[in-house]
Protein backbone atom coordinates (compact mmCIF):
# COMPACT_ATOMS: atom_id res chain seq x y z
CA UNK A 1 0.00 0.00 0.00
CA UNK A 2 1.27 3.44 -0.87
CA UNK A 3 2.59 5.40 2.11
CA UNK A 4 1.50 8.71 0.53
CA UNK A 5 -1.93 7.67 -0.72
CA UNK A 6 -3.67 4.80 1.12
CA UNK A 7 -6.37 4.74 -1.57
CA UNK A 8 -3.87 3.68 -4.21
CA UNK A 9 -3.44 -0.06 -3.82
CA UNK A 10 -1.19 -1.71 -6.44
CA UNK A 11 -2.24 -5.07 -7.85
CA UNK A 12 0.27 -7.74 -6.93
CA UNK A 13 -0.16 -11.12 -8.67
CA UNK A 14 -0.06 -14.29 -6.60
CA UNK A 15 1.69 -17.59 -7.21
CA UNK A 16 -0.73 -20.25 -5.92
CA UNK A 17 0.14 -23.92 -5.52
CA UNK A 18 -2.65 -26.50 -5.34
CA UNK A 19 -1.19 -29.68 -3.91
CA UNK A 20 -1.98 -32.83 -1.99
CA UNK A 21 -1.73 -36.62 -2.33
CA UNK A 22 -2.62 -38.42 -5.54
CA UNK A 23 -6.39 -38.85 -5.79
CA UNK A 24 -7.54 -35.88 -3.67
CA UNK A 25 -9.10 -34.13 -6.68
CA UNK A 26 -6.52 -31.53 -7.69
CA UNK A 27 -7.58 -31.75 -11.34
CA UNK A 28 -11.27 -31.45 -10.44
CA UNK A 29 -10.64 -28.31 -8.40
CA UNK A 30 -8.56 -26.78 -11.18
CA UNK A 31 -11.24 -27.60 -13.75
CA UNK A 32 -13.77 -25.62 -11.71
CA UNK A 33 -11.36 -22.74 -11.11
CA UNK A 34 -10.90 -22.43 -14.86
CA UNK A 35 -14.58 -21.58 -15.13
CA UNK A 36 -14.29 -18.69 -12.65
CA UNK A 37 -14.33 -15.09 -13.80
CA UNK A 38 -10.80 -14.39 -12.61
CA UNK A 39 -7.61 -13.65 -14.55
CA UNK A 40 -5.81 -16.88 -13.69
CA UNK A 41 -2.94 -18.40 -15.61
CA UNK A 42 -2.87 -22.16 -15.16
CA UNK A 43 0.62 -23.56 -15.51
CA UNK A 44 0.90 -26.55 -17.83
CA UNK A 45 3.43 -29.02 -16.41
CA UNK A 46 5.89 -30.98 -18.54
CA UNK A 47 5.47 -34.71 -17.90
CA UNK A 48 7.24 -37.83 -19.20
CA UNK A 49 4.51 -40.35 -18.35
CA UNK A 50 2.14 -41.85 -20.93
CA UNK A 51 -0.93 -39.75 -21.66
CA UNK A 52 -4.17 -41.11 -20.24
CA UNK A 53 -7.18 -41.47 -22.61
CA UNK A 54 -9.01 -38.46 -21.13
CA UNK A 55 -6.00 -36.14 -21.14
CA UNK A 56 -5.23 -33.49 -23.76
CA UNK A 57 -1.73 -32.39 -24.76
CA UNK A 58 -1.15 -28.75 -23.84
CA UNK A 59 -4.19 -28.60 -21.60
CA UNK A 60 -3.50 -31.20 -18.91
CA UNK A 61 0.26 -31.57 -19.46
CA UNK A 62 2.99 -31.13 -22.02
CA UNK A 63 3.86 -34.79 -22.65
CA UNK A 64 7.54 -35.08 -23.52
CA UNK A 65 10.10 -37.85 -23.82
CA UNK A 66 12.75 -38.44 -21.17
CA UNK A 67 15.42 -37.12 -23.54
CA UNK A 68 13.41 -33.94 -24.17
CA UNK A 69 12.95 -33.48 -20.43
CA UNK A 70 16.68 -33.95 -19.86
CA UNK A 71 17.37 -31.23 -22.42
CA UNK A 72 15.00 -28.86 -20.57
CA UNK A 73 16.94 -29.52 -17.35
CA UNK A 74 20.30 -28.88 -19.03
CA UNK A 75 19.09 -25.58 -20.48
CA UNK A 76 17.75 -24.40 -17.09
CA UNK A 77 14.23 -24.09 -18.46
CA UNK A 78 12.47 -25.62 -15.43
CA UNK A 79 11.52 -23.82 -12.24
CA UNK A 80 11.33 -27.15 -10.44
CA UNK A 81 11.20 -30.79 -11.38
CA UNK A 82 10.90 -34.12 -9.62
CA UNK A 83 10.53 -37.84 -10.17
CA UNK A 84 7.02 -38.97 -9.24
CA UNK A 85 6.21 -42.69 -9.33
CA UNK A 86 9.01 -43.19 -11.84
CA UNK A 87 8.07 -40.31 -14.16
CA UNK A 88 9.52 -36.81 -14.45
CA UNK A 89 7.40 -33.70 -13.93
CA UNK A 90 8.56 -30.10 -14.19
CA UNK A 91 7.37 -26.48 -14.29
CA UNK A 92 8.53 -24.35 -17.27
CA UNK A 93 10.14 -21.25 -15.75
CA UNK A 94 9.48 -18.77 -18.55
CA UNK A 95 5.76 -19.58 -18.61
CA UNK A 96 5.44 -18.54 -14.95
CA UNK A 97 7.51 -15.37 -15.31
CA UNK A 98 5.52 -14.12 -18.29
CA UNK A 99 2.18 -14.74 -16.58
CA UNK A 100 3.22 -12.91 -13.40
CA UNK A 101 4.61 -10.02 -15.45
CA UNK A 102 1.23 -9.69 -17.16
CA UNK A 103 -0.45 -9.27 -13.75
CA UNK A 104 -2.18 -12.64 -13.72
CA UNK A 105 -2.45 -14.83 -10.66
CA UNK A 106 -0.57 -18.03 -11.48
CA UNK A 107 -1.92 -21.41 -10.35
CA UNK A 108 0.24 -24.51 -10.24
CA UNK A 109 -0.96 -28.05 -9.70
CA UNK A 110 1.87 -29.90 -7.98
CA UNK A 111 2.50 -33.04 -5.98
CA UNK A 112 3.63 -32.48 -2.40
CA UNK A 113 7.30 -32.94 -3.27
CA UNK A 114 7.05 -30.24 -5.94
CA UNK A 115 5.16 -27.91 -3.61
CA UNK A 116 7.96 -28.17 -1.06
CA UNK A 117 10.48 -27.24 -3.75
CA UNK A 118 8.43 -24.14 -4.61
CA UNK A 119 8.23 -23.26 -0.91
CA UNK A 120 12.03 -23.26 -0.83
CA UNK A 121 12.52 -21.38 -4.11
CA UNK A 122 9.59 -18.95 -3.80
CA UNK A 123 8.81 -18.37 -0.10
CA UNK A 124 6.02 -15.90 -0.93
CA UNK A 125 4.00 -18.48 -2.90
CA UNK A 126 0.59 -19.43 -1.47
CA UNK A 127 0.50 -23.17 -0.77
CA UNK A 128 -2.88 -24.92 -0.49
CA UNK A 129 -3.03 -28.57 0.63
CA UNK A 130 -6.06 -30.55 -0.62
CA UNK A 131 -7.27 -33.50 1.42
CA UNK A 132 -10.12 -36.00 1.33
CA UNK A 133 -12.36 -36.43 4.39
CA UNK A 134 -10.85 -39.87 5.18
CA UNK A 135 -8.25 -42.33 3.87
CA UNK A 136 -11.02 -44.72 2.77
CA UNK A 137 -12.38 -42.00 0.49
CA UNK A 138 -8.93 -41.50 -1.02
CA UNK A 139 -8.53 -45.25 -1.61
CA UNK A 140 -11.95 -45.39 -3.28
CA UNK A 141 -11.10 -42.54 -5.65
CA UNK A 142 -7.83 -44.16 -6.66
CA UNK A 143 -9.57 -47.51 -7.23
CA UNK A 144 -12.25 -45.93 -9.44
CA UNK A 145 -9.53 -44.61 -11.76
CA UNK A 146 -8.93 -48.22 -12.83
CA UNK A 147 -5.32 -47.30 -13.56
CA UNK A 148 -3.83 -48.73 -10.37
CA UNK A 149 -2.64 -52.26 -9.68
CA UNK A 150 -3.04 -53.50 -6.08
CA UNK A 151 0.66 -52.83 -5.50
CA UNK A 152 0.59 -49.32 -6.97
CA UNK A 153 -2.55 -48.50 -4.96
CA UNK A 154 -0.80 -49.63 -1.80
CA UNK A 155 2.22 -47.47 -2.71
CA UNK A 156 0.10 -44.37 -3.34
CA UNK A 157 -1.70 -44.73 -0.01
CA UNK A 158 1.59 -45.23 1.84
CA UNK A 159 2.97 -42.15 0.08
CA UNK A 160 -0.15 -40.16 1.01
CA UNK A 161 0.35 -40.98 4.69
CA UNK A 162 3.86 -39.58 4.51
CA UNK A 163 2.68 -36.49 2.59
CA UNK A 164 0.13 -35.68 5.30
CA UNK A 165 3.06 -35.05 7.63
CA UNK A 166 4.01 -32.03 5.47
CA UNK A 167 0.71 -30.19 6.06
CA UNK A 168 2.26 -27.81 8.65
CA UNK A 169 4.56 -26.49 5.91
CA UNK A 170 1.55 -25.28 3.86
CA UNK A 171 -0.42 -22.05 4.30
CA UNK A 172 -3.93 -23.47 3.98
CA UNK A 173 -5.77 -26.80 4.23
CA UNK A 174 -8.92 -27.46 2.17
CA UNK A 175 -10.97 -30.67 2.50
CA UNK A 176 -12.35 -31.81 -0.87
CA UNK A 177 -15.21 -34.16 0.04
CA UNK A 178 -16.66 -36.38 -2.68
CA UNK A 179 -20.04 -34.67 -2.60
CA UNK A 180 -18.82 -31.12 -1.98
CA UNK A 181 -16.48 -30.11 -4.81
CA UNK A 182 -18.16 -26.72 -5.14
CA UNK A 183 -17.48 -25.98 -1.47
CA UNK A 184 -13.79 -26.88 -1.84
CA UNK A 185 -13.48 -24.62 -4.89
CA UNK A 186 -15.18 -21.75 -3.06
CA UNK A 187 -12.80 -22.17 -0.14
CA UNK A 188 -9.83 -21.93 -2.51
CA UNK A 189 -11.34 -18.79 -4.07
CA UNK A 190 -11.87 -17.33 -0.59
CA UNK A 191 -8.20 -17.89 0.16
CA UNK A 192 -7.21 -16.07 -3.02
CA UNK A 193 -9.54 -13.16 -2.29
CA UNK A 194 -8.22 -12.88 1.26
CA UNK A 195 -4.61 -12.92 0.03
CA UNK A 196 -5.38 -9.98 -2.26
CA UNK A 197 -6.67 -8.07 0.78
CA UNK A 198 -3.42 -8.35 2.73
CA UNK A 199 -2.07 -5.04 4.00
CA UNK A 200 1.41 -6.24 3.07
CA UNK A 201 1.02 -8.09 -0.26
CA UNK A 202 3.19 -11.08 -1.06
CA UNK A 203 6.00 -10.12 -3.42
CA UNK A 204 6.79 -13.03 -5.73
CA UNK A 205 10.20 -13.05 -7.38
CA UNK A 206 11.67 -15.78 -9.59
Amino acid sequence: MSETDPYQRPHTPLLIVISGPSGVGKDSVLSQLKQMDHPFHFVVTANTRTRRPDEVEGRDYHFVSVSEFAEMIEKGELLEYAVVYGDYKGIPKQQVREALASGQDVIMRLDVQGAMTIRRLVPEAVLVFLLTSAEDELADRLSRRQTETPDSLKLRLATAREELKRIPEFDYLVVNRSDSLAQAVEEVMSIIRAEHCRVQPRQVTL
